[in-house]
């Protein structure tokens, strides 16, 4: 079986640095058998990829982009918790936020960035249950944000 960080090889991508959380908590929490993540901004080399509301001044394109880095953040808040992505049963849950306008209505396209890479990382053990949810605004006006819960 392939390794989850040879399948992130293989897309060209590795698990970055954990992100520093912009308040009072930390990234991940692990409970028994499950790691529960905050939720993580879009963020590569310490900075937002993109800010603003998706519909407005961030298209679907970018959303998607912008879901599918929040999720390798969430990647790597698991590996910090756990040591090892090979310790990963099953992603459970994925939570994904999109700061959209009114009539924006593609949050679950959006959300397919993040739960494709979970799918593509974990195989079988990255198919997951997902809520895709429309917000008016997220913290430092971040388009999207995704929370996992992984069983290990």
């Amino acid at each position: 079986m392939t390794h989850p960080e040879e399948r992130l090889a293989e897309l060209g991508l590795a698990v970055p640095e954990v992100a520093k959380p912009v308040a009072v908590y930390v990234p991940a929490v692990r409970s028994g058998q499950h790691v529960f993540t905050s939720g993580q901004l879009p963020m590569r080399g310490g900075e937002l990829i993109v800010t603003g509301k998706v519909g407005d001044a961030v298209g679907a394109d970018e959303a998607y982009e912008c879901a599918r880095q929040c999720a390798l953040n969430a990647i790597a808040a698991v590996k910090a918790e756990v040591g090892d992505l090979a310790a990963v049963k099953r992603v459970v849950k994925v939570v994904v936020f999109v700061a959209s306008t009114p009539d924006f209505t593609g949050q679950p396209q959006v959300a397919n960035g993040a739960s494709e890479l979970l799918g593509t990382v974990f195989g079988d053990a990255g198919v997951h249950a997902r809520s895709a949810v429309g917000v008016p605004v997220l913290p430092l006006d971040s388009p999207v944000e995704v929370e996992i819960v992984v069983e290990v």
